[in-house]
């Protein structure tokens, strides 16, 4: 974020968003839940599209940090750093970061019905994507770029399966869990 206040904005506008749900985000909502004086956060976020937007980025980076973690180590093989990469981020996101979660899965059913937000949307997991393809290849990926959608299609499934669908009630799979599950996958897509 460009400023500590527009990071304390979209922080409370993602907070706002995972406990009420859109309706619940205006900038009347986020300039009180922030403690902030009226009218600042429309000086951030003029509109509700950009409002929307600068909260889907900053999801995107916090995202993107948590992985990132798990994906430094040049000495590790490219399979392990996936693994890690995959099953400590889908177990983060759906625990201590199961607030980024339900606010993106709301803004992605939003991006939905806007073309401007879907744009952001798209070009932001994109960005996933691509750090998925570079680590499926150093793996030893014939495709990539394919593979990397797959692996991401997977990622989405257990995220929203487990946090808003039908697996919420049986609970969030451990990291192990995920760790084993991610590597039957993995091995089927670089089988093929």
């Amino acid at each position: 974020m460009s400023t500590p206040r527009a990071a304390l904005i979209a922080d409370t506008a993602i907070a706002l968003i995972a406990e009420r749900g859109l309706r619940g985000l205006t900038h009347r909502a986020v300039d009180e839940a922030a403690g902030l004086p009226a009218g600042s956060t429309s000086n951030h976020a003029r509109t509700r599209a950009a409002l929307l937007a600068l909260a889907l980025t900053r999801i995107a980076d916090l995202e993107a940090a948590g992985y990132g973690s798990a994906t430094v180590d040049p000495g590790r093989p490219p399979r392990e750093l996936l693994l890690d990469g995959v099953a400590l981020g889908v177990h983060a996101a759906l625990t201590v970061g199961l607030p980024l979660t339900l606010a993106r899965l709301e803004l992605a059913l939003e991006a939905t019905r806007r073309p401007e937000l879907r744009a952001v949307y798209d070009r932001l997991g994109a960005g996933f994507a691509e750090t998925a393809a570079a680590v499926l290849a150093a793996a030893g990926s014939r495709d990539p770029a394919g593979d990397a959608r797959r692996l991401v299609r997977w990622c989405e499934g257990v995220v929203f399966h487990t946090a808003a669908g039908a697996g919420r009630a049986l609970g969030v799979p451990g990291p192990q869990e995920l760790r084993a599950e991610a590597a039957r996958y993995l091995d089927a897509l670089l089988a093929s």
